[in-house]
């Protein structure tokens, strides 16, 4: 028959390991669950990167082309200008102005469109910079410290299972030898 202390010994062991396991597995689990966690998050946020810039290029091609059709309509018109202008026998000042008309209308909408521009880059910065932080605030979100083993608790806890078993074996009467009375 074993003895009471042995009895109360191992399942005290058995207690403490069972509970340093457990913790070792609630934190490689939690470990996990932040790698994927923080993966999925670098996802988005490229992603979120991405679409942004990919908008930025369509905007600019987009300007390009309106500046462009500017350019060539600026260009018929002064064209129709000056053959209307010399059919119907007009030459100097008035044809003059008429022309630099046309070129002021075209370089104030180039400048409207490239501020414009210059504007919508400033807020899409602005927007790149908060997505950044949210990033970094879902990061440290994520990435919270993990708990790791507590040994000392565990075994501390070993121990007071293994003594409340001792004393409850003990107290049963399990384990007394028993003596031939008198």
């Amino acid at each position: 028959m074993c003895s009471p202390l042995i009895a109360s010994s191992i399942i005290g062991g058995a207690s403490a390991l069972s509970s340093i396991q457990g913790q070792r597995y609630q934190a490689q689990a939690q470990a996990e669950s932040q790698r994927l966690a923080s993966m999925q998050e670098r996802q988005r946020y490229q992603a979120e990167v991405s679409a942004m810039r990919t908008q930025q290029q369509q905007e600019a091609i987009a300007t390009t082309q309106k500046k462009d059709e500017s350019s060539r309509r600026a260009m018929e018109a002064r064209a129709t200008a000056t053959v209307s202008a010399g059919e119907a026998g007009v030459s100097g000042l008035s044809v003059d102005a008429l022309l630099g008309d046309i070129s002021r209308q075209q370089a104030e909408f180039n400048f409207s469109s490239d501020r414009q521009a210059a504007m919508t880059d400033v807020n899409r910065d602005l927007a790149l910079r908060e997505s950044g932080m949210g990033f970094n605030r879902s990061m440290l979100r994520i990435n919270q410290p993990i708990q790791q083993p507590d040994y000392l608790g565990s075994l501390v806890g070993g121990m007071q299972t293994g003594l409340s078993t001792y004393g409850v074996l003990d107290d049963s009467g399990l384990f007394k030898q028993n003596k031939p009375t008198g």
